[in-house]
């Protein structure tokens, strides 16, 4: 206990600490987003969300001050050459800012479900509040410009039902014809795609701007992992007589100087990877039809060993920072004995 306040439980601690990474590599790619822009409109709403991660990142470090925890190391102005020709068009920027506010939207609620104190739990709040108005916003620019991606339409129903027989929850037979997709399984699948797409976006901007080989080739199978995920939901919908959704002009530029540093383009990636898994968990667990299962269970394994190898290379170059943790009591009561000794 610190100040007469009640001690942080893990859980807030885990929050708070993850929060102040993920913000502050947010943070430096906003700066460098803001510096690059040209529409007036797009600019406004990365200023926005840069100004909202700053201010959440003051609110932790508060918090972290109060309770005498160490700061973490985060990224800063070192990660991000802000002198670099522009990587992204306009439309990339704003597409990319919707969707880390949707992502933020998922984390920071799941964060303050984890919180029990009045403190922390008003920070995530907060924030939470403001990365749903921020992808509000952002929503309408995109829409107003054309780039917003729909999901497919559908036929209204016409009455209420049931399920009636216990062959609506499989479809594993390759030579038996699946029943149509219904429209849980039609928002997971059109959200995936959708996200993987912007995936093999970042991936490819990553790799042709990285000066290292080894995070080259990792994006590069970033890239071919996401473009492969796309082409099996796009199938999935083409098999139900559904368009899948079509990407907008989301581009990159040609640019090949480096822009961020390696430690932050891992980390990144990992974030992306991480909320790919959780995405592909919701959608199995969501979805009724036993091949859609079966695919996100075989895909999520795939981006299980991805992350294990982006892992293994920000370990071997000291660039993953170590979350709070507990002691290891046995290798304690070990050590005490030595020492006794």
């Amino acid at each position: 206990m610190s100040n007469g306040i009640i001690q942080l439980t893990s859980s807030e601690i885990a929050s708070i600490w993850t929060s102040y990474m993920n913000n502050s590599m947010s943070i430096q790619l906003m700066n460098y987003l803001v510096k690059k822009v040209d529409d007036p409109e797009v600019k406004s709403i990365i200023e926005k969300g840069l100004s909202i991660s700053t201010e959440h990142i003051a609110h932790l470090t508060e918090i972290f001050i109060q309770e005498n925890i160490p700061i973490p190391n985060g990224f800063s102005d070192s990660d991000v050459n802000l002198n670099a020709p522009r990587l992204f068009t306009d439309s990339f920027m704003i597409t990319y800012l919707n969707h880390m506010s949707k992502a933020g939207m998922l984390g920071y609620s799941g964060f303050l479900s984890m919180c029990a104190r009045n403190d922390v739990r008003k920070v995530f709040k907060n924030i939470l509040y403001l990365t749903s108005d921020l992808y509000d916003e952002s929503s309408e620019i995109l829409l107003k410009k054309g780039l917003f991606v729909r999901s497919p339409y559908i036929d209204y129903p016409k009455q209420k039902d049931y399920v009636d027989s216990k062959s609506y929850l499989r479809s594993l037979n390759p030579f038996s014809d699946k029943r149509p997709l219904n429209s849980i399984e039609l928002s997971h699948l059109n959200m995936n795609i959708q996200n993987n797409l912007i995936g093999a976006k970042l991936s490819l901007s990553f790799a042709q701007t990285s000066p290292r080989k080894e995070v080259q080739n990792l994006m590069l199978r970033g890239k071919d992992i996401s473009e492969k995920h796309v082409r099996l939901f796009s199938s999935i919908l083409l098999d139900n007589d559904t368009q899948p959704p079509v990407s907008s002009d989301v581009s990159i530029t040609n640019l090949t100087e480096q822009v961020f540093s390696d430690k932050l383009i891992m980390f990144h990636q990992a974030f992306l990877t991480a909320a790919g898994t959780g995405n592909y968990a919701t959608a199995a667990a969501a979805s009724q039809r036993s091949d859609l299962v079966i695919n996100y269970e075989r895909l999520s394994l795939e981006i299980g060993q991805y992350a294990k190898d982006i892992a293994y290379l920000m370990i071997d170059n000291e660039w993953l920072e170590q979350p709070p943790g507990t002691m290891d009591k046995v290798k304690l009561a070990k050590q005490k004995k030595k020492n006794d000794t």
